[in-house]
């Protein structure tokens, strides 16, 4: 399952993510987390120290290797440089799992061992004074977006995505390449602004978008949150003492985590899970080719030099039961 955690900054987007991503690994879920926030704290999250986080491989530093692996033998690609972060896989396109080693994960991914188990986490790379405006993040989150198009998951495994926080995960289709997302809400008006604007764009694109109430106080919280976003309020979360030990360096054993915390990311894990039945692999690569056309036409042929409308195989839906060359 592919699941993304979005919502404005200082939410708690990255805290509960991680604590989701714990939570899987406990009960010995196949995890691969990725940290595509500008502010790169989802290492810290789960535990990493400065000196570790520092030296996890950045994705947007390997685009080159990434684009290579995946292009594959695709004959509709003629090569790696023309590849762009909507590029969609065809016949001949190389794919990934979540259970297996390949050189992406080689390059790109370090294993973190949490409570019940090790996951694999990938970073975007930080934000630097080298990236000048925030599209040339984008940049660097495009390097996700190419590994999620070419991702085939199954059940009970799951792709965790910490996203860039507020509207800047609309900046790309990267927002309709998950199965659930969940938007981290505070019981305030600011707190759910970012839900409207999530709404509007996610209503067009069949995104299942459900949303976590946080750092909520008592049930006047709980009544102003459900009368902001109605059914969509998935579960509510308050006061942690296991994740201020956790922000102070000093996690206690992750069974120790509140019993009301617990249930809460029991329930985000049902809500991912139920989404399995909805999966339509024909929409989701029709919407891969939609946004690639979009950005083709846009940006894309003029800074490749080439018709990226070519790379688009009519014949070829993503789905499990696709197989791609070794």
């Amino acid at each position: 399952m592919k699941i993304a955690f979005v919502g404005k900054g200082g939410s708690g987007k990255t805290t509960l993510s991680s604590l989701f991503i714990r939570h899987l690994a406990a009960a010995g879920a196949p995890v691969v987390a990725v940290d595509a926030d500008i502010n790169q704290h989802l290492g810290p999250a789960l535990g990493l120290d400065e000196t570790e986080s520092a030296a996890l491989p950045a994705m947007g530093e390997r685009l080159s290797l990434i684009k290579d692996y995946l292009r594959g033998n695709n004959p509709r690609i003629a090569s790696a440089a023309t590849m762009i972060k909507t590029t969609p896989p065809g016949q001949g396109s190389r794919l990934v799992q979540v259970r297996e080693p390949n050189p992406v994960y080689d390059a790109c991914a370090r294993p973190v061992e949490l409570d019940g188990g090790a996951v694999r986490l990938m970073v975007t790379g930080p934000f630097t004074d080298a990236d000048l405006g925030v599209s040339c993040y984008h940049s660097k989150t495009g390097a996700v977006e190419l590994f999620l198009n070419h991702l085939v998951d199954g059940p009970d495994e799951y792709v965790v995505v910490d996203m860039t926080a507020g509207s800047d995960s609309f900046a790309s289709g990267m927002f309709t390449r998950f199965d659930i997302t969940f938007l981290i809400a505070e019981p305030t008006r600011k707190g759910v602004s970012v839900y409207r604007q999530y709404k509007e764009y996610a209503r067009d694109f069949g995104v299942v978008l459900k949303v976590v109430g946080n750092k909520v106080q008592g049930q006047d919280d709980i009544d102003f949150l459900r009368a902001e976003v109605g059914d969509d309020l998935l579960v509510t979360v308050g006061h942690s003492d296991w994740v201020r030990a956790m922000e102070k360096g000093r996690p206690p054993r992750f069974g120790l985590l509140e019993a009301a915390n617990s249930r809460a990311l029991h329930a985000l894990k049902v809500a991912a899970d139920a989404t399995y039945e909805l999966r339509d692999w024909e929409r989701y690569t029709r919407q891969m080719v939609h946004f690639h056309l979009k950005n083709a036409q846009s940006w894309g042929n003029e800074r490749t030099g080439a018709d990226l409308t070519a790379q688009i195989d009519p014949g070829f839906v993503l789905g499990e039961e696709v197989t791609a060359p070794v």
